[in-house]
């Protein structure tokens, strides 16, 4: 038996993690200008979200994986509100998906936290 969040926790943040390396241009874009070298942050970004992806995966650091990716969806919420509040930086975007990444953020987290509590694959 397999648990269904956790199948879409690791398909959705290794798939983001990957992206973040093929649209390393796009990502860095979102970063908000008062943080540094953000070319650095979206790749190591990218790369604890492959981390948190594979290891959801493991019963024996899914909790711990889910602990991670919990942490570093809400070390992105900067990026999220940057991106609303600027929509005239993001004209290929429509305005109402900016703003809906922000609630969605929430059911994210409470996927992964369920993801964390499983003890199925």
């Amino acid at each position: 038996m397999f648990s269904i969040p956790v199948v879409v926790v690791a398909i959705f943040f290794i798939g983001a993690g990957i992206l973040h390396f093929v649209l390393l241009d796009f990502f860095s874009s979102i970063v908000p200008p008062y943080f540094s070298n953000p070319e650095a942050l979206v790749k190591i970004s990218g790369v604890f979200e492959i981390l948190g992806g594979i290891g959801i995966l493991i019963e024996r650091t899914r909790q711990w994986a889910a602990y991670g990716l919990i942490a570093l969806c809400v070390a992105v919420l900067p990026a999220n509100i940057h991106m609303a509040m600027n929509p005239d930086q993001f004209p290929d975007i429509p305005v109402v998906l900016l703003y809906l990444r922000l609630p969605l953020q929430a059911l994210v987290i409470w996927v992964i936290w369920k993801a964390g509590q499983s003890r199925h694959f």
